[in-house]
């Protein structure tokens, strides 16, 4: 009898939390975001261990670029599903984020953090793109004297180009634009444009050819070629 009562009183409840979850996740998809940001943390109240709702909340902190709550909830993740190697990546983007908003000297203090959190996520998804992406650019961006390194760039982007060779010139062309090293990203970039026509790598080249090498002439030629 108690079982009985125990699920009359508990089915009501999962169909409400789930009703509510699907209607947050609308509400955030037409760009209502404080709407379902509202509901999220109703779900969250009934039920304190919903791992995507937590999710959700993460994320819409972080396009709010309220970094502290952000990190709240992926650091809530880590702790709940310890083994997911997303949380672990999207822990070190917040905390990479927040980075460049406060001083050099509390910035500084972080960065270990930023680091082990998207080699954490590698190491629990060999196959993660993204952290190693991550890397990527915080090996390049830092200065060499507090840990960036040209060669550690290159070593993920290595890495990329063993799991999908359009991320892997993307990032080669990357780490030579950003050294102002034009006529080698624009042959990675190329070469990643013709790999699959991709959109990102048309823009990638364009924007070279636009921005940095001053040649419209070539921007205007890529463009008409991936018109057709």
């Amino acid at each position: 009898m108690n079982r009985v009562v125990f699920l009359l009183l508990f089915i009501p409840s999962m169909l409400w939390s789930q009703a509510n979850f699907e209607k947050a996740e609308q509400l955030l998809e037409s760009g209502k975001t404080e709407q379902a940001r509202v509901l999220f943390e109703s779900i969250l109240k009934e039920n304190p261990s919903h791992l995507k709702a937590i999710e959700y909340l993460g994320d819409i902190a972080g396009q709010n670029k309220s970094w502290d709550k952000a990190l709240f909830y992926y650091k809530k993740l880590k702790q709940l599903q310890p083994d997911e190697a997303n949380y672990y990546y999207k822990y070190g983007g917040a905390l990479g984020m927040k980075a460049k908003e406060v001083n050099k000297f509390k910035a500084l203090g972080m960065i270990d953090e930023i680091k082990s959190s998207f080699e954490k996520a590698i190491i629990l998804d060999p196959k993660h793109k993204e952290s190693r992406w991550a890397l990527v650019l915080l090996y390049v961006q830092l200065p060499g004297i507090i840990g960036g390194s040209e060669a550690k760039a290159v070593a993920y982007s290595n890495e990329l180009m063993r799991l999908s060779p359009l991320e892997g010139y993307l990032s080669k062309g990357y780490i030579e634009e950003y050294f102002g090293r034009n006529k080698k990203a624009e042959l990675n970039y190329i070469k990643a444009f013709e790999l699959t026509n991709s959109k990102l790598a048309f823009q990638k080249l364009y924007n070279l050819y636009l921005y940095k090498m001053k040649n419209s002439d070539k921007a205007k030629q890529l463009k008409e070629q991936f018109e057709k």
